[in-house]
């Protein structure tokens, strides 16, 4: 009895592995459009998020430095280094009102000079401290001993 059980079971297995297959190689026949383009689409999609990863990866971090000067003491400007990088004081007056914050107008206004010549100053200052923006010089400023 335990016998005729088994080989019945058995067969019955074998009858729905046989139709699931079937119903699978359909299923694969019928619908085969759908799924390639799913596949793609999912291709697609995975390549797209690495690829946007990779691109807008973590920024580079910029360390200020700064230089502490002794509490008690004024300020006094390194001249030689002055002198090295050929800074004229007029050019170092328009880097202390820079770091001041003031802007090319403002200090065409204070100095008695055109907006023109201030700009001419102050990209002479950014050549010879090897500065693209007006920060970077007023940093570079600073750890020359040129600003307080």
């Amino acid at each position: 009895m335990k016998r005729h059980v088994l080989i019945y079971g058995l067969i019955g297995g074998i009858l729905i592995t046989i139709l699931k297959w079937t119903e699978y190689r359909f299923l694969v026949i019928e619908h085969s459009i759908e799924i390639y383009g799913g596949l793609i689409a999912a291709t697609f999609a995975v390549l797209g998020i690495w690829l946007g990863l990779k691109l807008t990866g973590p920024r580079q971090r910029i360390v200020v430095k700064e230089v502490p000067v002794p509490a008690g003491e004024p300020f006094v400007a390194n001249d030689r280094r002055q002198q090295d990088l050929g800074i004229t004081p007029r050019e170092l007056e328009i880097l202390e009102l820079i770091a001041q914050g003031m802007s090319n107008r403002e200090i065409a206004g204070k100095l008695y000079v055109s907006e023109n010549t201030v700009k001419t100053h102050s990209s002479r200052v950014f050549d010879k401290l090897g500065a693209k923006r007006r920060t970077q010089a007023v940093q570079r400023g600073r750890e020359f001993g040129l600003l307080p």
